[in-house]
């Protein structure tokens, strides 16, 4: 017998259900089982279960057919996972755990007219990850000594992924790195995919190059390329005092790190932007590799020059491995570096 009318249709919207169904639960579930999983300081017990529980309410609410209560089990999970998101976001970040060494003491700015007064600079002698000397400084900036901007990518994962860091230059020899990072806790080290549930703090570092390049570079590996910024003294001073606001702000309020919208590059173009509001959103700004070819595209980097040999006489690897004398580890990183001035 031909089908009615009326009954195609019906399987039709009854497919569409399904198909709707499972693009909204299976990204929930998988969410929620991920979050549990990294869910900060809660018992392994706690986050096992946790999972367990996602995993099990999915498969009831997508196959509910074989359940004999399959819509309400559907509106239970529903409600599980709406308490479970509001409790996520209840999460505060902290300034009171025990930090590991080189994210322990936070940086605070002094600004007085032209004079800056950096408490907390960073200049620890790295041996290897585990094995350092700790050393936290005070030190004295003047703004209008302030020369310039080098962009440093340290690549860490891949050629997508890169650390952006940024040295600021000032006239009498001295170099200060300003650096966005996770905070991590003693014994912790990082998940990019732990980055986007919560799990770390951020922090902003300010270091001497023979801290926060060289041990990128000569401690664990990390292939690192450096660009002059084609940047005026009165932008890298703004930016400069757009960093030390950030500074202040997270000391005054902690913030979490986030792998894709909160990291070290979205920092700088977000602070960029307060100072020129047309910059715009772009994919390499996510994929923090590429940032270099985003900087390039808008005129950022020296000029006269292509990218590609840009990318070639800024690739500082080799010479920062083969650099034996701390002291010299700026001045011989930029030889070749278009742009850059050697201290």
């Amino acid at each position: 017998m031909p089908s009615s009318p009326v009954s195609v249709p019906a399987r039709h919207g009854s497919g569409l259900r399904r198909v709707l169904t499972w693009w909204l639960v299976a990204p929930l579930a998988l969410w929620a089982l991920l979050a549990s999983l990294y869910l900060d300081h809660a018992p392994a017990a706690l986050r096992g279960s946790l999972a367990v529980l996602w995993l099990a309410l999915a498969v009831v609410v997508l196959w509910r057919r074989a359940c004999p209560d399959g819509r309400r089990w559907a509106w239970l999970a529903l409600a599980a996972w709406l308490v479970f998101v509001a409790g996520w976001l209840l999460q505060q970040p902290r300034q009171d755990r025990d930090w590991a060494d080189d994210v322990a003491r936070l940086l605070q700015p002094q600004v007085s007219g032209t004079q800056v007064v950096l408490h907390n600079v960073r200049n620890f002698d790295w041996r290897s990850d585990h094995d350092y000397s700790a050393r936290w400084e005070t030190r004295q900036y003047d703004l209008d000594q302030l020369r310039g901007v080098d962009l440093a990518m340290s690549y860490w994962m891949g050629p997508a992924i890169a650390h952006t860091l940024l040295s600021f230059e000032f006239a009498d020899g001295q170099r200060v790195v300003l650096s966005l990072e996770i905070r991590k806790e003693r014994g912790e080290s990082f998940s990019a995919l732990g980055g986007f549930f919560r799990q770390f703090e951020k922090v902003l570092v300010a270091a001497d190059e023979r801290d926060i390049l060289r041990v990128r570079t000569n401690v664990r590996g990390e292939d690192m390329q450096l660009y002059r910024l084609n940047m005026p003294p009165e932008a890298a001073r703004a930016l400069f005092l757009a960093y030390l606001d950030q500074a202040d702000a997270l000391r005054a309020r902690p913030a979490f790190y986030n792998t894709l919208t909160s990291n070290c590059t979205t920092v700088v173009f977000e602070l960029a932007r307060t100072l020129d509001p047309g910059l715009p959103l772009d994919w390499r700004l996510l994929l923090s590799g590429y940032f270099d070819r985003y900087v390039y595209a808008l005129g950022g980097l020296a000029p006269g020059l292509d990218l590609a040999t840009l990318r070639d006489r800024g690739n500082v690897t080799a010479r920062a491995r083969a650099s034996r004398d701390p002291d010299r580890f700026s001045e011989r990183i930029r030889q070749g570096v278009p742009g850059a001035r050697a201290p």
